[in-house]
């Protein structure tokens, strides 16, 4: 009996004019499509339907922003596990992000989230660091295996392909982890009601 596979919410971070994320999103959906066994949705917070500028984390947001923040809700709540592709700007990750994960609480909760970070000369990895604790706050799982692209405009491809076959092998190993969590923390949720 095969399993149902795992429904992955691919993030893609940035909302920045001319940004490169969409390019990582796409290679890393193909490779989760080849190595089988997830159902990926690419939520990119630049989709016209999507809210480009949901309201300050905090305030009272008027019905009609609340019902744009909405349209992502659904998409978060359906997915078994999250990447999130994220870019560095000063050292961190971006405030479309961060505004992201903080209209939405009970949707990280108890799932595993994994990264995929670009940037300069850093790779995007310290906006994962920053993203690790932002997570634990709100009880979800990270995954130790990354992915991360160092000057990432030089290192794809006209094809939208890395340039380095290690990238690949990379994504195999961080989505056979971000699998396994998803399948046992969906059993354990299926089980019992996760306390926090």
């Amino acid at each position: 009996m095969s399993e149902a596979p795992v429904r992955v919410a691919v993030i893609v971070g940035s909302v920045r004019e001319g940004r490169f994320g969409p390019v990582v999103a796409t290679w890393l959906a193909g490779v989760a499509a080849e190595t089988g066994g997830f159902a990926v949705d690419v939520v990119d917070l630049a989709e016209p339907d999507l809210p480009l500028a949901m309201p300050a984390f905090g305030s009272a947001p008027a019905p009609a922003v609340q019902a744009e923040i909405g349209k992502v809700t659904p998409r978060l709540e359906a997915a078994d596990a999250f990447v999130v592709v994220t870019p560095e700007y000063n050292h961190s990750y971006p405030a479309s992000l961060k505004n992201a994960i903080d209209w939405h609480r009970d949707e990280w909760r108890a799932k595993p989230v994994a990264f995929v970070s670009y940037g300069g000369i850093s790779g995007g990895l310290r906006a994962v660091e920053h993203l690790r604790a932002v997570f634990a706050e709100l009880h979800s799982v990270t995954i130790r295996e990354t992915v991360s692209f160092h000057g990432a405009h030089t290192r794809f491809g006209p094809d939208g392909v890395p340039t380095d076959e290690a990238a690949g092998v990379a994504a195999k190993a961080m989505l056979d982890q971000l699998g396994w969590w998803a399948r046992s923390l969906t059993e354990a949720r299926a089980a019992r009601p996760y306390p926090g």
